[in-house]
């Protein structure tokens, strides 16, 4: 049996870079600590799916636009 491992990916780096936006500046706009955004950008925490809507209709995105759940085969 392959055992797969799910990696999550986010654009929010590079939507805040598009903004001009600090990690800072987009946690306070969220209402959360700026290490949840650190954290979600290195794809160490997975966002509740309230928080995930609240940044994709920050940014005008779909939360598909944002997030994405990748699987690879671990060696």
């Amino acid at each position: 049996m392959v055992k797969r491992k799910k990696i999550f990916n986010t654009k929010i780096k590079v939507l805040r870079a598009e903004r001009d936006l600090t990690q800072e500046d987009l946690a306070i706009d969220l209402g959360v600590n700026r290490s949840t955004i650190l954290e979600i950008e290195r794809g160490t925490f997975n966002p509740s799916l309230k928080l995930s809507f609240k940044i994709a209709k920050y940014f005008g995105k779909t939360i598909d636009d944002i997030f994405e759940m990748i699987e690879e085969e671990e060696q």
